[in-house]
This record gives C-alpha cells, structure tokens and sequence, in this order.
C-alpha cells in the first residue's frame, strides 16, 4: 500500500485548485502563472534571434528547441519551439525588450498570445441544404416550402446563423451552376425578406454570381469552402456588399479532394494557407473573416482528428474559429441513421465547445443548443 495519495491536476483552473488547499489568496493569481505551462512555435528566426532567444529562456529556467545548426551558423533560418511557464515567457517577454535584431517585437507578439483570453461563448451555425445531393439531408428541402419550414424550425430552435448551400461540397460531388444555386436559394431569401427576418444568413458557395444575388438579397457572410480558390472573382464580390466571409481550408475540389491528401506538416500546412487567405482578404478590405480549417476536405480520418484536438493553435491568426463535424464520415457512423449521427456529433462537439470554438456549423441546432444552455451554463 502507498503512504501517499497523490493524483495529476488536468483541468485548467488551477487558481481554483489553489484556493482548494488554503493557498494565499493574495498571491494566487501570480502564483497560477507558474503552473501553467505553454509551448510555442516560432518560425523563421535567424540564428542570431534563435540563440539569443535560446539563451534567454535558460536563463529563466524554461528552454528554446532551435535547428541543430543554429550555433554553427550554416543555415539562414530555423523555426524554434519555445516552452516554460506563463510565469517564465513574461520574464523572457521583457527581457527581450532590451536585445536586437527586433527580438522587442518578438516579445510582444509572444506575449499577446500567452495572454490571450479564451472565451466559451460558442455560437451555433445551422445547416440548410437545399440540395438532391448532400451526404446527411440531400433532396429532403429541396422543395422551397420544405426548406422555408426548416429554415423557420432552425430560428426557433436557437440557431445563430443560418448556413444555406444551394450545392453540394460533399466528396465527389461536382460543381452547380450559378442560375441552379440561385433558383434553390431564392425562394428562402425572398420570404426571410418579406418577413423581416434579422437572423444572419450565411451562404454555403464558391461562385461569385452566386454569391452577389445573396448579398443582395439579405445574406451577409459567404462560407467559400475553397477559401478563395474556385473563383478569382468572389472576393471582390464580399468586398463590394462590405460582407461577412468564411474561410474555409481545402486541398483540392470536392471532386477530387480525398483521393490521397498529402501533407508535409498537417496543422502548418494549413495555418499558413488560412493566413495567407487571410492577408489576400484583408487587401480587397474584408474584415469579416472566420475561419475554419475544413474538417472532411481534403484530409483523412486520422487528419481530422488532428485538428480537433489542435484547434486551438490556430488562434493565434486572431480570427474567430468555425469548425464543422456535424454527420461527418469521419465519426465512423456513415450508414447510421441521423439520430445516431447527431449523438455522435454531440460527443465530439462538448470538448470543442469546453476549449472555445467560436462557431459549430451543425444539422441539429435544438440538441447543441440544449447542451449550452442545460449543461454549460454558457
């Protein structure tokens, strides 16, 4: 038998942990910075920023992982992990503001993010897909007066936004036609018009013709799940109307994007592409940005899972984060009935909801909306 009882701490509150064994309430916030332990990922340093960001974080007892051949110099750059406690990076912070080589600037960019705030405050983006072809709900609003009722049942059920797409972007599935999606898409937007309906309303599409007919008819975001790629001329669609946009990651087009998806470094790979998206955005004066790192296109199943549980390293683009795993294939349930489909989606939706997803895009609103509500208090 063990003489002592000793357990991990997992969750992240560890000031109320202190505060559970009679630590100095004065001192406890301070104290909690040091039981928080963080690891960043820096890129293209030169050597000389390498090792003296090295040197610097030794010194505080924390440690800086660079290119082996950062102390002979036989590189020009080297990307750098640097890992200590939120206690240690804000020594390292303001000690760099006194070194060279714009390491001052490092440190504030270093410090912004330590400090950023996580806020469980997760929205809830309802699909309605009036398509004959989706994966989950294909053909059942294809009807205006079906999609109208279940636009109308999402809005009461809680939906924050509403997702429309008039073309399917499932795996395999081909491009529709502007006149197509437009002709699915108006009867919905001309009743959310006639009745003054404030909700917004997001449309799911890639075509910039598309894309001005619902701008122009009430819609005010566009999610492009090829984030810019499919058509040159979406862009300055958003921009003109001063609209909303998703930016959404994929490799490759619906028809082509899971035959093999091959990535150097997942979570780089596509962080870099959304910023670089971003910036693209940013020049045609777009401020309205989400992005969402494409769970389902162009990555497989063991990809997916990659990005859930490592989402959060993409807050550091500064830009709300959408993610959408509703009915996915990739829970292992493609031939189950949509009721085992939404409880499955539920489980994997509570811990993105527990680590601050800004935006869920889901099929059952009432049951993610029930979640927050009942369970966490958001």
């Amino acid at each position: 038998m063990s003489e002592f009882l000793i357990k991990e701490i997992v969750g992240k509150n560890i000031e109320s942990e202190l505060e559970s064994i009679g630590f100095d309430s004065v001192y406890r916030q301070k104290a909690a910075d040091k039981f928080q332990y963080r690891n960043i990922k820096i890129y293209n340093l030169t050597p000389a920023q390498a090792n003296i960001l090295k040197q610097t974080a030794l010194i505080y007892g924390s440690d800086c992982a660079v290119h082996r051949d950062v102390i002979t110099g036989k590189i020009d750059k080297s990307d750098a992990i640097l890992c200590g406690s939120v206690s240690q990076l804000k020594k390292i912070v303001k000690k760099l503001q006194n070194q060279p080589f714009k390491l001052g600037k490092l440190g504030e960019e270093i410090e912004s993010l330590i400090e950023r705030k996580v806020v469980r405050a997760t929205k809830i983006a309802g699909i309605l897909n009036v398509t004959p072809d989706s994966f989950s709900d294909g053909g059942r609003y294809l009807k205006p007066q079906d999609a109208i009722e279940h636009f109308v049942s999402l809005i009461r059920d809680g939906a924050d936004i509403i997702d429309i797409g008039a073309e399917s972007t499932r795996p395999g599935a081909l491009a529709v036609d502007s006149k197509t999606q437009i002709d699915r898409l108006k009867p919905i937007l001309n009743f959310a018009l006639k009745e003054n309906l404030k909700i917004p309303i997001s449309i799911d599409t890639r075509d910039s013709e598309t894309a001005d007919f619902a701008l122009n008819n009430g819609a005010s975001i566009i999610n492009d799940v090829s984030g810019f790629d499919y058509d040159s001329k979406l862009a300055d669609v958003v921009s003109k109307y001063n609209a909303g946009i998703i930016i959404q990651h994929s490799k490759g087009t619906p028809d082509i994007m899971q035959k093999d998806p091959v990535y150097n470094n997942l979570i780089d790979d596509i962080y870099f592409s959304l910023k670089k998206k971003i910036e693209f955005a940013k020049s045609k004066n777009i401020h309205n940005i989400i992005i969402d790192p494409g769970i389902g296109f162009g990555k497989t199943r063991e990809d997916n899972f990659t990005i859930l549980e490592r989402f959060r390293e993409f807050t550091s683009l500064n830009y709300p984060i959408m993610l959408g795993v509703s009915r996915k294939s990739f829970l292992g349930v493609k031939e189950e009935d949509n009721d085992t489909k939404d409880a499955l989606t539920l489980a994997v939706s509570y811990p993105l909801i527990m680590s601050g997803v800004d935006y869920l895009r889901v099929h059952n609103v009432k049951l993610h909306k029930t979640l927050l509500s009942n369970f966490l208090s958001i």
